[in-house]
């Protein structure tokens, strides 16, 4: 099989355990790229935080972000699709989080907003700062309800993601439990101690079906590399799903394949065998 599409997953995946590219994983990627295949980072991460690692690789394919809630072009700031939370959405989750005690951050495209002021300061060290000055984000903190109702005001349709922390894995799966009961929310998980919230229907899956359509690419044309719950509708979706060795068991079961770690250069290793060596 020709593929023609490849979404790859960034924390876990293409980055390795210092949040670093490999060389190997990058040369293998650039040689997929100028085989005409479009290489498509796919994460739960922020847009501007994304499109930073995907022009580290060199290439020109638009980036999905904050687990599919957006598809955007990288040079033309074309949204090819963006599917945000509500305001009322909004508030009630700031409610049902208030009752748990835990933490939250809420996304728009550039902008993170913050309910702890130490989280704050941690996303500035480790999302912003080692951006490049144009790409860095807004990051607030925001305390009492009024002003969280002003910030959902102020930015209505313009939040993608409600992102919640919690040390206490008990506290958070009873928390899920009660969005489960929601029925205009999407729900999953990046890590063992978040829960990432998005409006109905948003998934990785969902949106890399979208960019295909957009590019008039088939299915089993696709390939898509992740390692953790919020990759699973899109490895389910994909012609080639690619669960990586350091992935979740869930992950691994629905896999067509199962490459290295990505401390191993799993990503590069995967392209090389399944796009590079087809050419040569």
């Amino acid at each position: 099989m020709s593929y023609k599409l490849v979404c790859i997953d960034m924390d876990g995946t293409l980055l390795n355990s210092r949040k670093k590219i490999s060389n190997y994983n990058k040369e293998m990627l650039k040689k997929a790229h100028d085989m005409g295949v479009h290489i498509v980072i796919t994460t739960g991460r922020i847009f501007n935080n994304a499109i930073h690692y995907s022009n580290l690789l060199g290439v020109k394919s638009p980036v999905i972000a904050t687990n599919g809630a957006v598809i955007r072009e990288k040079d033309k700031g074309i949204v090819i699709y963006k599917n945000a939370l509500n305001t009322e959405t909004c508030l009630r989750l700031l409610d049902s989080v208030g009752k748990y005690g835990i933490k939250m951050h809420f996304y728009t495209t550039d902008s993170i907003f913050v309910s702890s002021r130490v989280q704050g300061t941690a996303l500035k060290l480790y999302m912003s700062y080692p951006l490049p000055k144009d790409l860095r984000l807004t990051i607030k903190y925001i305390g009492k309800r009024k002003e969280w109702e002003k910030v959902f005001k102020e930015h209505a349709d313009e939040f993608v993601k409600c992102i919640v922390f919690s040390p206490n894995k008990n506290t958070l799966k009873n928390f899920r439990k009660e969005l489960d009961a929601m029925n205009d929310v999407s729900v999953t998980s990046s890590g063992a101690f978040n829960i990432e919230i998005l409006n109905k229907d948003v998934t990785k899956g969902r949106a890399v079906e979208v960019l295909a359509a957009y590019y008039g690419i088939k299915r089993e044309e696709i390939m898509c590399i992740g390692d953790n719950e919020n990759d699973m509708p899109m490895i389910e979706y994909a012609g080639m799903g690619v669960a990586m060795g350091n992935g979740i068991k869930e992950l691994k079961d629905i896999a067509d394949y199962i490459t290295d770690t990505n401390d191993n250069d799993g990503v590069g290793k995967a392209i090389e065998k399944f796009i590079v060596s087809k050419e040569r």
